[in-house]
């Protein structure tokens, strides 16, 4: 499905004269939506070239690419392994429920061997042990994620100023300001706190990808809100009144942080009058679910 632009309508843009357009990343597909669709898309691709039948992958109990991946192994006929940090709690929670409906083995992992899933000889007892696997990163970012993410500006017809996106693992920042190859100015919100080791993260990844260091992108790190998949009451507040508002769902751990980040700078007059601002909506709203009855929140 397409990524429509939309133009989002407010007091705030009228009183600061700026336009702010929402790439609709989330509409890609309705289980592997935003930045997970371009991630796996060139390394399913890769993945049934080398005649793999079997996607292993990692991530938390409530994790995006946890659940895409297992979507995606379910709708193009792969089979499905999840390596899952921690223990196993039952009954599952959406997210592995949801992976677990889509054909997806669920191994878990305790957090001092988990921490282990990038050694060598550790993906080399894994392939031995799942019989020669593709194995995906945790977050999915690698190269070929980084190809995938560069096309998210491809479809874009509308002249712009800047392009904002939220940060994790930095692969869909990367393929960004890959793609746009020294064009525009990005701005990147990293969901952790501490976010600014992203920096040196995102220019290996671009370097890797194509050899070129680019000046053009800076992070945004002070809307954290204390962490990664942690919140406070301003947060949700403003997610449950941009849906009102807009009509668009949003979620606490990327793009509702990134968001509430972008109307802050627009509040203080960070963009220049007249300026056009495009924000990457990049999905994730299966974890709404799990966020609601983790904390006992409604998103």
């Amino acid at each position: 499905m397409e990524a429509p632009l939309q133009q989002l309508h407010d007091p705030l843009l009228q009183e600061q004269e700026v336009e702010l357009w929402l790439k609709r990343e989330d509409l890609l597909h309705p289980h592997i939506s935003g930045n997970k669709w371009r991630k796996l898309k060139y390394n399913l691709q890769e993945a049934r070239r080398l005649q793999h039948d079997t996607l292993l992958t990692f991530g938390g109990a409530y994790s995006n690419h946890i659940a895409a991946t297992a979507a995606a192994g379910k709708e193009f006929g792969f089979k499905t392994i999840g390596i899952i940090r921690g223990e196993e709690h039952l009954p599952l929670n959406p997210t592995l429920s949801f992976a677990s409906a889509c054909g997806m083995q669920l191994h878990y992992k305790s957090r001092e061997a988990y921490r282990h899933k990038s050694e060598p000889a550790f993906l080399e007892q894994l392939q031995a042990q799942y019989h020669q696997p593709y194995i995906l990163p945790e977050g999915g970012t690698n190269l070929l994620a980084v190809k995938g993410c560069t096309e998210i500006t491809e479809d874009i017809s509308l002249d712009y100023d800047y392009i904002c996106c939220a940060a994790g693992t930095g692969g869909t920042a990367a393929g960004i300001v890959a793609g746009l190859a020294g064009e525009k100015q990005i701005l990147i919100f990293p969901a952790l706190k501490g976010g600014e080791f992203l920096q040196a993260e995102i220019e290996e990844l671009v370097l890797q990808y194509n050899g070129h260091k680019y000046n053009n992108w800076q992070l945004i790190t002070n809307y954290h809100f204390g962490g990664y998949a942690k919140v406070k009451p301003e947060l949700l507040a403003f997610i449950h009144d941009f849906q009102q508002r807009h009509h668009i769902a949003l979620e606490p751990i990327y793009t509702g942080k990134m968001m509430y980040g972008l109307f802050d700078l627009i509040r203080q007059g960070y963009f220049p009058k007249g300026g056009r601002i495009i924000a990457v909506h990049t999905g994730g709203l299966q974890g709404n679910a799990g966020f609601k009855e983790r904390l006992g929140v409604e998103i």
